[in-house]
C-alpha cells in the first residue's frame, strides 16, 4: 500500500492531462509562431530591400557624363537641395554614394562604402557600418553612361519596431488563447473527472462485507469500462464468499448428526462396563468417522469445484488411462462387496480435452455411488465403466445393476442433498456425489445424463465433445 506522504507527492491525473496537453501544444505554438515571424521578418525585407534598389537606381538614373576631366568624366545631375527631396523618408535616414570604379567617391555622403565593389551585374545587399549606425545597404554597378557604383544605405529602425510589433501582435493573442484553453480543459478534464472521483468516494465508503454493484454513472467509455471491471470483481469475490459461505454452514450442518454420533457411542462405552459392548461402540464410532471423512471430502471437492471455474485450464489428457487407473484403485473395495468391476473399450487410446484432476473426480464419485448404492439384490452385482468413440464425441459411462431410482428423482439427482431411494434406504452418504459429478462435467464443458439401464440399474454417461480429433 503506498504511504500517504509519497501518494501526496504523486501528480494528479488532472495536471497530468493538463501538462501532457498544454505543453506539446505550447512547443509547437512556439515553433509556430518563430516560423511566422521568421517568414514575415524574410517578406518584409523583401519589401524594403525592393524600395532601397529603387533608389539606387533612381540615383544611378541621374548620373550624366561631364567633360570635366578632374569628375573622370561622370557628374550627378541633382543638387544636394534635390537629392535630399528626391530620397525624402518620414521614418528612416537615406545615405547614397556614387563611387569611380576605383572606389573614390564621385558624389554622397563620404566614408559610405561597401567591404568590396563587384564587377557583376546582381544587386549586392549587405550590413554597413556608417557613423556608428548599423544600415542596411545596396551596391549596383552600372556601365552607361560609364563605369560607376552606387551604393544606396537606410537606417532600419522601422523595420526593427515593425517585426517587435509583428513579434508582439503574434504572440500576445496566441498567449491569451493558449491561458482560455487551459482554463477550459482544466474545467472539462475536472468535470470528466467526476464520476472517477465518485467511484473512489463509493469505494472507500463502503462496509468491506457490502459486495453489491457500485453505481457507474460516468461519462465516458473508459469510466465505464473500469466501474464494470470493478463490478465483475466484485461479483467475483461475491461469489468466492457465498461459495465459503456455503462450504462451512455444509459442513457444520452435516458433521453435527456423525459428531453427535460419535459422542454418543463414546459416551455409551464409557459408561458400560462389558468389553464387548466397547468393541461394538468403537465399531460404530469407526462407521461414524468414516462417513465424516466421505462428508468433508465430498464438500472439500464441491468448494474445489467452486473455485475452479474461474481459472480452470484444459488440456489433452488420455481418458483411457484415468479410466484404468480408477477402476485399479477401486478393484480392491469391489472384491470385497463381491462385485465385479470392469472396464471396456481402454484398449487402445482416447484422447479428450479436459483437466485430469476434474475427470478423476468424476470417475470416483461415479464408481463410490455405484459401489454403495448400486449393487444387485439377487445375484451377482456388476459395475462397468465403459468408453466409446462416437464421431466428434467421447462417450463416458458407469453402469450398474442395481435398483436403479425412479423416473421423478433421475430428474433430482444432479442437486445438493438429494439421494435416491438405495440411499435413504441404507442411511449412508449426503447426496453429494452426483452433484460433484454434475459440476465437474459443467467446469470440463461436457454433458451428464442420467437413466435407467433395462431391466434394471442406472447409467450415468459424460459426452466430451472433440470437434477438433
Amino acid at each position: 500500500m503506498t504511504p500517504p506522504d509519497r501518494l501526496r507527492l504523486k501528480p494528479s491525473l488532472r495536471n497530468r492531462l493538463l501538462r501532457h496537453v498544454l505543453l506539446p501544444l505550447a512547443l509547437t505554438w512556439l515553433m509556430g509562431s518563430a516560423l511566422v515571424v521568421g517568414v514575415a521578418s524574410y517578406f518584409m525585407q523583401q519589401a524594403y530591400d525592393r524600395a532601397l534598389l529603387d533608389d539606387a537606381y533612381l540615383v544611378a538614373s541621374h548620373v550624366r557624363r561631364s567633360a570635366d576631366v578632374d569628375l573622370g568624366g561622370l557628374a550627378l545631375s541633382l543638387s544636394a537641395q534635390e537629392m535630399s527631396t528626391v530620397l525624402f523618408d518620414q521614418s528612416e535616414s537615406l545615405f547614397f554614394a556614387v563611387l569611380r570604379p576605383d572606389g573614390s567617391m564621385l558624389a554622397g555622403h563620404a566614408g559610405l562604402r561597401p567591404a568590396s565593389l563587384s564587377s557583376t551585374a546582381t544587386p549586392q545587399f549587405s550590413t554597413l557600418d556608417y557613423q556608428n549606425n548599423k544600415l542596411r545597404g545596396v551596391t549596383i554597378h552600372r556601365q552607361q553612361p560609364a563605369d560607376f557604383y552606387v551604393v544606396m544605405a537606410q537606417t532600419t529602425a522601422s523595420r526593427d519596431r515593425l517585426l517587435q510589433r509583428l513579434l508582439v501582435f503574434s504572440i500576445a493573442p496566441l498567449v491569451l488563447l493558449l491561458m482560455g484553453l487551459a482554463a477550459w480543459l482544466q474545467r472539462a478534464i475536472e468535470t470528466d473527472l467526476v464520476p472517477l472521483a465518485d467511484l473512489e468516494q463509493a469505494l472507500g465508503q463502503r462496509d468491506a462485507r457490502d459486495l453489491t454493484p457500485v453505481p457507474v454513472s460516468g461519462s465516458t467509455r473508459d469510466v465505464q469500462r473500469l466501474g464494470q471491471a470493478i463490478n465483475a470483481l466484485l461479483g467475483r469475490i461475491a461469489f468466492s464468499v457465498r461459495a465459503q459461505r456455503e462450504f462451512s454452514g455444509n459442513v457444520a450442518h452435516e458433521l453435527r448428526t456423525p459428531l453427535a454420533g460419535i459422542r454418543a457411542l463414546a459416551d455409551y462405552g464409557l459408561r458400560h462396563p462389558d468389553p464387548k459392548v466397547w468393541r461394538e461402540q468403537l465399531a460404530g464410532i469407526a462407521q461414524s468417522q468414516a462417513r465424516a471423512s466421505h462428508l468433508v471430502d465430498q464438500l472439500l471437492a464441491l468448494a474445489l469445484a467452486d473455485e475452479s471455474h474461474q481459472s480452470l485450464v484444459q488440456q489433452p489428457v488420455f481418458l483411457d488411462v484415468l479410466v484404468r487407473e480408477a477402476v485399479l484403485r477401486f478393484l480392491p473395495r469391489a472384491d470385497a462387496a463381491h462385485v465385479d468391476l470392469g472396464a471396456r473399450g481402454v484398449e487402445s487410446p482416447v484422447q479428450v480435452m479436459g483437466n485430469a484432476a476434474l475427470i478423476e473426480g468424476v470417475l470416483n464419485n461415479l464408481l463410490d455411488n455405484a459401489l454403495r448404492y448400486g449393487r444387485a439384490e439377487v445375484g451377482e452385482s456388476h459395475i462397468t465403466v465403459s468408453v466409446v468413440q462416437a464421431p466428434q464425441a467421447v462417450v463416458l459411462s458407469v453402469s450398474d445393476n442395481g435398483l436403479g431410482v425412479s423416473q421423478a428423482q433421475l430428474t433430482q439427482l444432479s442437486r445438493r442433498w438429494v439421494q435416491g431411494s438405495a440411499g435413504e434406504a441404507l442411511k449412508e452418504g449426503s447426496g453429494l456425489g452426483l452433484a460433484i459429478v454434475s459440476e465437474y462435467v459443467r467446469l470440463l464443458g461436457a454433458r451428464v445424463t442420467m437413466h435407467n439401464d433395462s431391466p434394471h440399474g442406472l447409467r450415468v454417461t459424460v459426452t466430451f465433445e472433440t470437434p477438433s480429433l
